[in-house]
Parts: C-alpha cells; sequence; structure tokens
C-alpha cells in the first residue's frame, strides 16, 4: 500500500461523501474528485447514471467532463483523481485519453476493475499514455459502503 498524504485523505474523504450522497439518491454509491496541479477541486460528482439515465453517468465521467470544462481543456496532464471505487474499463479508457497524471481509488472492483483487478489500462503497454495508480486509501469504508448498498439492493428485490 502506497503511503498517502493529508491532501490525499482530504480528497478521498470528498469522494467518499458524494458516494454517500449518490446513494441517497438511489444511485450507486460511488464518488469521483478531480484535483489540479496546484490542489484545487476542478471536478466532482457521484454517481448519475440513474438521475440522466445514461451509461455515461459514472462518477468518474461526470467528473471529468466538469473538470475538462474548468480547464477549457481535454487535457488533464497535472491533475489527480480520487474515486471511491476502481474504474470500469470505460473510465479508465477516458482517464487514458485525457492525459491524466494519477488517479487514486478506495478498493478494487473484481468484477469489472480495469486498474489491476482484470487487466490494468493505466500502464498498459499497447496504449499512448500511461499513468500512476494507487489503491487502499479509506478501502474498508468504501467497500462497506458498496457492500451494504447491494445487500440492500438484493433483499429489496426478494421482498418485491
Amino acid at each position: 500500500m502506497s503511503e498517502f498524504s493529508k491532501d490525499d485523505l482530504k480528497f478521498m474523504t470528498q469522494a467518499y461523501r458524494l458516494a454517500q450522497n449518490a446513494e441517497d439518491n438511489g444511485e450507486v454509491p460511488i464518488g469521483a474528485v478531480v484535483v489540479d496541479g496546484d490542489g484545487n477541486v476542478i471536478g466532482k460528482s457521484g454517481n448519475k447514471r440513474e438521475q440522466l439515465n445514461t451509461v455515461l453517468g459514472h462518477a468518474e465521467l461526470v467528473a471529468l467532463h466538469r473538470a475538462c470544462k474548468k480547464k477549457n481543456s481535454w487535457r488533464l496532464i497535472d491533475c489527480t483523481l480520487y474515486v471511491t471505487l476502481e474504474p470500469c474499463f470505460m473510465c479508465a479508457g477516458a482517464l487514458v485519453q485525457s492525459r491524466i497524471k494519477r488517479v487514486v481509488f478506495a478498493t478494487h472492483d473484481p468484477k469489472a476493475g480495469a486498474m489491476g483487478s482484470i487487466d490494468d489500462l493505466s500502464k498498459h503497454a499497447k496504449l499512448n499514455h500511461s499513468f500512476t495508480s494507487e489503491s487502499g486509501l479509506l478501502q474498508n469504508e468504501c467497500s462497506h459502503l458498496l457492500k451494504d448498498f447491494f445487500k440492500k439492493k438484493r433483499s429489496e428485490q426478494k421482498t418485491t
């Protein structure tokens, strides 16, 4: 596990709160925060797939979109993404395309993770960009939030 800074903890805590808010809105509890090289939050979001009724409503994609608008550029060269769950292949592909510098995620996703669980697009030799990825910050909290959410969903499905 990497050594994380106080700022890393601060930004991952923000992502965790966004995940909690997403859950309160009926979304899978995932949150994402994009921070520029000066330590400014330039994009953030919880999951919005249900709210926006689109597969593109992943927290990472919405946060990246907002960051690009804020920077007035699709290149996020000096930026770090903090996200509560390992990005999927779609989101990892967007991260490669954005030229992001670093990604910190809380917990691995063994069913869809594209930064170590199934494959690792952050360091894929055939892609035109690579970036640093680190995991484990607030892992227990984020993992429990997701597990509790899906346990509740399964329980609700059994009663309907």
